[in-house]
């Protein structure tokens, strides 16, 4: 059984490019949300103590790293050759965030997994470019 369209795109391209999209959408939905006095406000007080005291430069790492992804995940799903470059700079604003969380293990552990991700993404970039389906 042939699971390649006729194209010679791989059918997991779309699944993997869709699903990290959703993941940084997600990401981009919470840095929204974090933006908000409202809702920052209405959040238990452990986790507004560590989004008040984020410094500014934490917070522009912070988005980087999420729409930085986003963009990466439509350059991807668009096939062209510098999602790679924008997930790096999406794994440089992760790493960059995660120097503020050292030290609060449920925090550590949510942006430890996001640089597994970036990472995975800068790598199927590339991968997706050898095979011929970015350019």
């Amino acid at each position: 059984m042939n699971d390649k369209p006729a194209g010679g795109l791989h059918w997991s391209f779309w699944v993997i490019g869709v699903v990290a999209l959703i993941w940084n959408l997600m990401g981009a939905m919470n840095f929204i949300m974090q933006m908000n006095p409202g809702t920052v406000a209405e959040m238990p007080e452990s986790y507004r103590a560590i989004v008040e005291a984020r410094p500014t430069w934490a917070t522009g790492a912070f988005a980087i790293a999420v729409f930085g992804g986003a963009l990466g995940c439509l350059l991807l799903l668009l096939r062209k050759s510098a999602a790679y470059y924008v997930f790096i700079a999406s794994l440089l604003g992760v790493i960059v965030q995660l120097t503020t969380t050292l030290g609060q293990l449920s925090a550590t552990i949510c942006v430890g997994v996001s640089v597994l991700v970036a990472v995975f993404l800068i790598w199927y970039s590339r991968y997706a470019e050898r095979k011929g389906w970015v350019r």
